[in-house]
């Protein structure tokens, strides 16, 4: 099990990325957590197998929404959590 902080720039808040990233992480078995930043940025905690995970990542990366235009995205690995076998939408 693998956990990845990530932050993504570009055009991603109100573009439905966060649903997107929801319901992405929904179907890829992955566990965390989606949030706008005050900064215009989006952050995400996700955490799950090691393929998957990538998978997603690399769908952030090139935006799950078409409306979506990512400029940058960084990640960092962090110890894993309990998320409640859950993928959820914060405020």
């Amino acid at each position: 099990m693998l956990n990845y902080r990530i932050t993504i720039s570009g055009l991603v808040q109100g573009v439905g990325f966060r649903w997107s990233c929801y319901q992405l992480a929904r179907e890829m078995g992955i566990t965390g957590f989606v949030r706008n930043l005050p900064s215009g940025q989006v952050y995400v905690e996700a955490q799950g197998k090691a393929g998957p995970l990538r998978s997603f990542i690399d769908r952030l990366a090139s935006g799950p929404t078409p409306y979506a235009q990512v400029t940058k995205l960084t990640k960092s690995a962090g110890p894993c959590q309990d998320y409640g076998d859950a993928f959820t939408i914060r405020r």
